[in-house]
């Protein structure tokens, strides 16, 4: 993992211009990776598979960085666009499967705005009664007390045992009223009817996809912990008609759209967050991409 890191940041440094390193411990149907992706703003890779055979460089260099990432990976990938930059993703096996099969895919990032310690951002996730559910919650503000708002959402969606998004939204309501109040979407999966139900209050954007189009959703106005509308509906999508759902906080400009990236949808949905969060992100608040795709 050291080599990994070392020759991610070398890459900024001799190509990079500017750019960062994301890490965190994920877990994929039961294999608990540990991921790192590299974003730079540099001028791209004009022939990327040329540029993982050994001896290939652009510059004086030996030409195996790359190479050597892929080989050292468990799972590696390179997503570039010219004059745009590029974005490689590794991870490695922390820890072998359980032998779990889950017929969607969940993959967040949540990202501290540049300063802060801490995110007022949050993410959770539960499989209960063959569903799976889901909460993107953006605290109000950022720093501690957004981060505490959005800690004490997430533990009050793990306790609940409701399975509509609206009643899931009233509980975690009167759980946080003596925080500064969060919005969030909440996000339900029926494994049985391969149904998706979703409901929101407030600016989590929403939009479930599939090759050819997409749906957006309108959230309620509101806050969660201090002011509800008096009626919260659902909304009820096939996920064999839209496999594929994306949410992010209002960290990412509103505008954000994944055909401004050509093909992106063939590659892993780390990569997809990171392009959303490369070209979107304000950086001037907590920044998060969820993205969810039904597999089966």
């Amino acid at each position: 993992m050291d080599i990994i890191v070392a020759e991610m940041i070398s890459n900024l440094d001799k190509y990079g211009k500017e750019g960062e390193l994301l890490c965190k411990s994920y877990v994929i149907q039961g294999v608990e990776y540990f991921e790192i992706l590299c974003i730079d703003n540099g001028v791209g890779i004009t022939d990327p598979e040329k540029m993982l055979i050994d001896g290939n460089s652009s510059t004086n260099s030996l030409g195996i960085g790359l190479g050597t990432i892929k080989r050292l990976s468990d799972f590696f990938e390179i997503y570039t666009k010219e004059g745009w930059g590029t974005i490689l993703l590794s991870r490695i096996i922390v820890k072998p499967s359980e032998e779990i099969n889950i017929p969607i895919r969940v993959t967040p990032m949540v990202l501290a705005m540049p300063g802060q310690e801490v995110s007022g951002d949050g993410f959770a996730y539960k499989i209960e009664r063959n569903r799976i559910f889901m909460l993107v919650a953006d605290g109000l503000g950022h720093g501690p007390l957004a981060h505490q708002a959005v800690d004490e959402a997430c533990k009050a969606f793990r306790d609940c045992n409701k399975d509509l998004p609206q009643d899931i939204i009233r509980h975690i309501h009167d759980s946080i009223r003596k925080t500064r109040g969060i919005v969030a979407s909440i996000l339900v999966y029926n494994l049985e009817t391969k149904k998706w139900l979703v409901s929101g209050v407030g600016n989590i954007a929403t939009k479930f996809s599939n090759v050819l189009r997409s749906k957006s959703i309108i959230c309620y106005n509101g806050i969660i912990g201090h002011v509800l509308p008096n009626t919260i509906n659902s909304q009820e999508l096939s996920g064999i008609d839209y496999p594929f759902v994306t949410c992010c906080s209002d960290g990412i400009k509103s505008r954000w759209d994944m055909d401004k990236f050509t093909n992106i949808k063939r590659y892993d949905p780390s990569i997809q967050a990171a392009a959303i969060y490369k070209t979107f992100g304000r950086q001037t608040d907590d920044m998060t991409v969820v993205i969810a795709k039904v597999t089966g």
